[in-house]
C-alpha cells in the first residue's frame, strides 16, 4: 500500500504558505497548491484533501510529492511539458548550408536539411534566420576587369559627389527592346481576397527603344523613343539633349561602352560641340550609371504589368510617365565614395581569385 510522504513545516514555511493560500494577488494555481501542502502538513490524507478542495487525488499527490522534494520551488512552476528539446548541431548545420549541396539539387531547403540532420524543418528555419542564411536566394554580380577601372570610377563618382560649377551632369543610356505586350485574354481586377489576374501568355506587338538622360542635380529626365538603337539614333538623341539644355552650361554626359556611343560619326559631332564631354563607365559596371535606377522605376511602375495593343500605345505610355516624373522630379543621391567602392571591389577580386585557385587545385 502506497503511503503519502509526510510533510513537516517550519514556522517560516507555514507562514509563507498561509500567505500564498489567502492572497488575492497569488495565482489560483499556486494558492491551491499551498492549500494542499498546508492540509498535508496537518496530517490529512490525499483522498480527504482532494475531497476538501474539489480536485483529483492524483493532482494532490503530485504537488504533495514535489513539495517534499523541492519545497516552495517545487510548486511555484510547472515542469516542462512535451518531448525534450531536440539538440541541433548548429555548427554542422551552418557548415553544410554554406559548404555543401544536397543530392540532385543546387541548394538546401528547410525540409531537405531537416531530413539530412534528423531535426525539424522549423528548427532549420530558426537557425538559418539567426545566422542570416537564405539558401533560396541568389544575387547576380559581375566584377569589372577594366584596366582603367579606378580612373573611370573616380571620374564618375567625382561628378556625382562634387559636380563642376556652371555645368550639368547627365546620366544617359538606352533601354532597348522594350516590348509592346498584349495579353491573350482580359484579366480580372484586384479585389478583397483575390489578387489581380493576368494570362501567362502574351502577344508581341513590336518593340521600341527608350533613350533617356537624367539630370543628376534635380532628377529631370530628357527622353525619347526610337525604332532602333544604332549610332544614328544615338546622335539624334545627343542633338535633342543639346537643344533642350541651357546653351551657357557645359554638359558632362555619363554613358556605358556600347559601340554606338563611340562611333566615328558621333565622335566627329562631339568634336564640333566642345561643350559636351563624355564620361564612360568601366566595362561590366553599368550600376555606376544612375539612369539605370530610373529605368528600373519605369519598368516596375509602368511596363512590367502594362498591356499595350501597339507600339504607339507603348510610346504614349512612356512619354506620359516621363512627363509625370518631370512634374515633380526627385534626384537619386549618390552616397558611396570612390574609396569605399574600390575597397569592396578589391575584396571581391581577392575572394574570387582564392576561390578560383582552390577550384584549380
Amino acid at each position: 500500500m502506497r503511503v503519502a510522504p509526510t510533510i513537516i513545516l517550519t514556522d517560516a514555511e507555514r507562514e509563507e504558505l498561509t500567505r500564498l493560500a489567502g492572497s488575492k494577488r497569488t495565482s489560483v494555481r499556486l494558492s491551491q497548491r499551498a492549500k494542499i501542502v498546508l492540509l498535508a502538513a496537518d496530517g490529512e490524507q490525499t483522498i480527504a484533501i482532494a475531497a476538501a478542495l474539489g480536485i483529483g487525488r492524483v493532482q494532490v499527490a503530485r504537488w504533495r510529492g514535489r513539495y517534499v522534494q523541492s519545497r516552495l520551488a517545487g510548486i511555484e512552476r510547472d515542469l516542462p511539458r512535451g518531448a525534450p528539446p531536440m539538440k541541433v548541431d548548429v555548427a554542422r548545420l551552418v557548415e553544410m548550408t554554406t559548404q555543401n549541396k544536397p543530392e540532385a539539387a543546387t541548394q538546401w531547403s528547410t525540409r531537405t536539411m531537416a531530413k539530412e540532420l534528423g531535426i525539424s524543418a522549423a528548427s532549420v528555419s530558426r537557425h538559418w534566420r539567426a545566422h542570416g542564411l537564405k539558401p533560396h536566394l541568389v544575387r547576380g554580380f559581375k566584377v569589372s576587369r577594366d584596366p582603367k577601372f579606378v580612373e573611370k570610377l573616380e571620374d564618375i563618382v567625382g561628378l556625382y559627389m562634387s559636380p563642376p560649377e556652371h555645368a550639368l551632369v547627365l546620366c544617359c543610356d538606352e533601354k532597348s527592346q522594350v516590348q509592346a505586350l498584349d495579353r491573350t485574354q482580359p484579366g480580372l481586377p484586384i479585389k478583397k481576397g483575390r489578387a489581380q489576374t493576368m494570362t501567362h501568355d502574351y502577344k508581341r506587338n513590336g518593340t521600341t527603344t527608350l533613350f533617356a538622360a537624367m539630370n543628376v542635380l534635380d532628377g529631370n529626365v530628357i527622353g525619347t523613343c526610337q525604332q532602333r538603337h544604332t549610332h544614328v539614333q544615338w546622335l539624334k538623341f545627343l542633338k535633342k539633349i543639346d537643344r533642350e539644355t541651357p546653351k551657357d552650361k557645359a554638359l558632362h554626359l555619363i554613358a556605358d561602352n556600347y559601340a554606338t556611343h563611340k562611333h566615328p560619326v558621333v565622335q566627329e559631332w562631339l568634336r564640333a560641340h566642345p561643350r559636351i564631354t563624355m564620361h564612360f563607365t568601366p566595362t561590366s559596371a553599368s550600376w555606376l550609371n544612375m539612369v539605370e535606377r530610373f529605368f528600373r522605376d519605369i519598368t516596375t511602375d509602368q511596363l512590367r504589368r502594362g498591356i499595350f495593343p501597339s507600339v504607339p500605345d507603348l510610346i504614349d505610355t512612356i512619354d506620359n510617365y516621363i512627363a509625370h516624373h518631370n512634374k515633380n522630379p526627385k534626384p537619386f543621391i549618390w552616397t558611396k565614395s570612390a574609396k569605399d567602392i574600390l575597397q569592396k571591389v578589391i575584396r571581391a577580386n581577392s575572394r574570387l581569385s582564392s576561390k578560383q585557385n582552390a577550384t584549380l587545385h
